[in-house]
């Protein structure tokens, strides 16, 4: 009987450590999955005042926004864009999957504008088609471009297929169409 009371009491601890290691092992076992939460503009550092380069610091703890996102940086105080008119701006260009400029018009010589006319039917990118609208003369805009409205699936001049694109617009005059 002693026999039987020590051998029960070996297997109950036995299989108390082997369920005790087995949740230790499981407990310790860690998985990446990355970020979960969407961005918003708000998540997006930008500097610089209207008219200069600005500095743009995407997130890494977001995802990319499904749906164009637009923030007013500087609002502005002169004319609003409206369909149809035309606008210069000065803009620089992030891509969010490796947070590299890709384009810049403050790197064009000589320094100019780049003109958009007639805003919403321009020949650019939908997201600068509608994004620029609303915008007024003197102001300064944060425009965040999933790829349905930017490159889409086939990218365009080393930006890849289906890239965010990331833009600080500058209105530097808004013309009116009528």
């Amino acid at each position: 009987m002693r026999t039987a009371g020590l051998a029960a009491l070996i297997l109950a601890t036995l299989l108390s450590a082997a369920a005790c290691g087995g949740s230790s092992t499981a407990g310790s076992q860690t998985t990446s999955t990355g970020p979960t939460k969407t961005c918003t503009a708000d998540d997006i550092q930008v500097s610089g005042a209207f008219g200069a380069k600005p500095t743009i610091t995407l997130p890494t703890t977001c995802l990319p926004p499904k749906q164009q996102l637009s923030k007013d940086l500087t609002p502005g105080t002169g004319a609003e864009v409206k369909v149809g008119d035309s606008v210069a701006t000065y803009y620089d260009l992030i891509t969010w999957s490796d947070k590299q400029e890709v384009d810049s018009s403050w790197a064009h010589q000589p320094f100019q504008p780049f003109p958009v006319q007639p805003v919403g039917q321009a020949p650019v990118i939908q997201g600068w088609n509608d994004g620029l609208v609303g915008m007024k003369q003197g102001g300064r805009r944060l425009l965040i471009i999933p790829p349905d409205k930017g490159y889409g699936p086939d990218g365009n001049s080393g930006i890849k297929g289906n890239e965010t694109l990331v833009f600080v617009v500058d209105a530097v005059t808004v013309t009116s169409a009528s």
